[in-house]
Order: structure tokens, then C-alpha cells, then sequence
């Protein structure tokens, strides 16, 4: 559909997406290289329209999230450096974003960063699923290990030999009958 689609491979954006104060965002260096401009005139376009970014659109890192975001991903650390605090952009800002930079290359993106942020949302959505059975399968597997250990042991105790008390062959005189015989006869 667009002529630009190749430019921009829809699993690097993908794997720009970090989890953030529990929010699925794109840091500005990175929003920026992928709608083609620098960072600076992203966060300037951002300032000048900055009633179109809310709280729960960008925020701003602290310096600890700052500290942590460049130890863990090795393609930011040239912000180690820096003086300034990163912004970061939800899915909603990073598609506002196209908005306000105004160019074809910023609808384009905006259409990927979408699609990108909904596949994480299906990921999310169908590991929360995966686990929830996982779990189902786990109590079924606790219930048959607790089954197939009472059948090993009952087997087991099948398998056992019992000791029966064996009667004696023969014939045996008990003493009180013939004791008894003896005094009647006696008489």
C-alpha cells in the first residue's frame, strides 16, 4: 500500500517496546530514529504540542529508570552520557506523534508502531492465557501423581506375599478332650 513500507521492519519495532512503570512504551531516541528525524526536533514537535501528550501518553524517566534503561539495552548507551532525561511515548503518543511531525514517513511509521504495540498486546494476552492453563494442567498433574502413587502402593502391597497362618496337617489330640475321657471312663 505504501510505496516506504520497507524501510521499516516491523519486528526492529517490536523489540523497541519496553515495559516502563508497568506501561508498553518506546523511548524518544528510538521513536525518533524510526520516524526518521532527530531527537531534538522530536521532543521540540513534542513541546510545541504538548497539549496533545498527557501524563498517560509520555512521561518523563527519573534518573534511576534512566540509569537502569542504558545498563539494559546496549543500543541506548550513548545516553549514559547525556545531560538530559529521556521521554518516553505510550502507544497513544507514539502515535500522536505522526500528528505532529506531519510527514508521509510519520503516517507510515505511525500504522507500524500500532500494529507493533497490538501484537505485544496478543502476546501478552495469549501468554496470560497459556499460563492460566498451564496452571490447570499443573493441579491435574498433582491430583494424578497423588492417584498413581496410591495405585503403585496398593500394587505393591498386592505384590506382597501375606503370611496366612497355615493349620497343621495331621491329627492332633487336645489335652482337655482327652483329659475328660479319662475321667469319665475312670468312673
Amino acid at each position: 500500500m505504501y510505496e516506504k513500507e520497507s524501510l521499516i521492519p516491523s519486528e526492529h519495532i517490536d523489540n523497541l517496546i519496553l515495559q516502563i512503570r508497568n506501561q508498553n512504551v518506546i523511548i524518544d531516541a528510538d521513536l525518533a530514529k524510526i520516524y526518521g528525524v532527530t531527537t531534538k526536533k522530536l521532543n521540540q514537535a513534542v513541546k510545541r504540542n504538548s497539549k496533545r501528550f498527557p501524563p498517560d501518553f509520555m512521561f518523563q524517566l527519573n534518573q534511576k529508570e534512566k540509569s537502569e534503561l542504558v545498563t539494559i539495552c546496549d543500543h541506548l548507551s550513548n545516553l549514559k552520557y547525556s545531560p538530559y532525561l529521556p521521554y518516553v511515548f505510550t502507544e497513544h503518543g507514539a502515535v500522536m506523534i505522526a500528528s505532529v511531525l506531519n510527514s508521509e514517513r510519520a503516517i507510515i511509521v505511525s500504522v507500524y508502531v500500532v500494529r507493533a504495540f497490538i501484537r505485544l498486546r496478543k502476546m501478552i494476552s495469549s501468554n496470560k492465557e497459556m499460563v492460566f492453563k498451564l496452571n490447570k494442567i499443573e493441579q491435574k498433574v498433582e491430583t494424578h501423581d497423588k492417584a498413581i502413587v496410591h495405585l503403585i502402593n496398593t500394587i505393591r502391597k498386592l505384590m506382597t506375599p501375606k503370611k496366612i497362618p497355615r493349620k497343621k496337617i495331621g491329627f492332633q489330640i487336645e489335652s482337655k478332650k482327652v483329659d475328660k475321657k479319662r475321667n469319665d471312663s475312670s468312673l
